[in-house]
């Protein structure tokens, strides 16, 4: 019936007899045993600091000279960059998916101008213009000849 119901993604019969047998003998923990194998080392909070700190000067840098920087995997530098802050390269940029940090840091700057502004001039809120919800992005782009010089 569940075979029916879910298609491929249904538990095997004997998987299903494996896991019933461990929480019978007292497993309380779904979660998978640790297993051998080498620690990650390379996609540390240091390191992904690190890389935000260096996009946030150069949005321009390519994975591989991230890597060699750092001294670290370009596989990794490649997933602390999609997994973690949520990037895609677009025409030899680095842009966001959705708010990341460097659109949450150009916000921040904007929003304080903004405060100053209205502090100094109390006719500036009157002055600024609303819109929907729609968010158009403006990038810079270039051919990959142009990226490559």
């Amino acid at each position: 019936m569940l075979e029916k119901c879910f298609g491929n993604d249904t538990l095997s019969r004997s998987n299903v007899f494996r896991w019933h047998e461990r929480f019978r003998s007292g497993r309380e923990s779904v979660e998978d045993d640790k297993r051998s194998g080498r620690p990650s080392t390379s996609k540390t909070d240091e390191n992904i600091d690190k890389i935000k700190e260096m996009l946030s000067e150069n949005r321009k840098l390519t994975i591989r000279e991230l890597a060699e920087d750092l001294n670290i995997a370009y596989g990794s530098v490649q997933d602390v960059l999609v997994s973690d802050l949520g990037l895609r390269r677009v025409a030899a940029k680095l842009v966001q998916k959705d708010l990341n940090f460097m659109q949450k840091k150009d916000r921040v700057e904007i929003a304080k101008d903004m405060i100053s502004k209205a502090e100094s001039d109390l006719t500036f809120i009157k002055r600024i213009i609303t819109g929907g919800e729609t968010w158009i992005y403006e990038y810079d782009t270039q051919s990959r000849h142009q990226a490559n010089e």
